[in-house]
């Protein structure tokens, strides 16, 4: 007999379980094809959707190749490119300083360390995490995205905050083979089901398993107010 399950590994297990089941194609939603081209959909995808990210994508990957090619695009053209983009000034700026630093420093190819990936403007440990993953096949950590910060803390897994914390707790629970997957599973259950306003939790598949599951309604109707 193995060692018993701990209560939250035991519901880990459980929610995968379920969730591999209810989501078996589940993947990253950026389109690339390139490890330069994942850094910066992914750069450009904090606080947008995957979805804008890829329309505005088709093109800038058409227009810009190659870091040099970015870190000399003139600021405002760069920034004109993606205004359809949150903060894109502000991204814009990132992109140009982060393809000047991976053409000068890293002989033109995304670095596939996380100290390396993290020492980038604009990139944090869940862009690294992402990169690392989907671009070197190197699983180091799980990426915490607003899906994931929500949805551990709804089902009880953490009590965590923080994005960095929340990954803590994540990885002594979840098993390591499962960590890339977890983090697409969250996104498609927290798109499909228990967004962020209104989840549904009369059709979730993790409701029973949840603390913060209602029977009814999740939103008080005479005041307006959500759970």
């Amino acid at each position: 007999m193995g060692t018993p399950l701990e209560p939250r590994e035991a519901q880990v297990e459980e929610v995968l379980e379920r969730l591999y089941e209810e989501y078996p194609d589940s993947t990253i939603s950026l389109n690339y094809s390139n490890r330069l081209e994942l850094l910066i959909a992914v750069i450009l995808s904090a606080q947008c959707t995957d979805e804008r990210v890829n329309a505005v994508c088709a093109d800038l990957f058409e227009t810009y190749r190659t870091p040099e090619e970015y870190a000399n695009a003139p600021q405002e053209e760069l920034a004109e490119a993606i205004d359809s983009i949150t903060y894109y000034n502000n991204k814009a700026k990132y992109i140009r300083s982060a393809c000047a630093d991976i053409a000068e420093k890293h002989g033109g190819e995304v670095p596939d360390t996380m100290s390396e990936l993290t020492d980038l403007a604009g990139v944090g440990r869940k862009t690294a995490n992402v990169v690392l993953q989907h671009g070197h096949d190197v699983v180091e950590g799980i990426v915490v995205d607003t899906h994931v910060q929500r949805l551990t803390r709804r089902l009880g897994i953490t009590e965590a905050e923080r994005p960095a914390a929340i990954e803590e707790d994540l990885l002594g629970i979840v098993p390591e083979e499962d960590w890339q997957q977890f983090t697409h599973l969250m996104i498609d259950h927290g798109r499909a089901t228990c967004t962020a306003i209104n989840p549904d939790c009369a059709d979730c598949v993790l409701a029973d398993l949840c603390p913060s599951a209602k029977p009814d309604a999740v939103v008080d109707l005479a005041s307006g107010e959500e759970w």
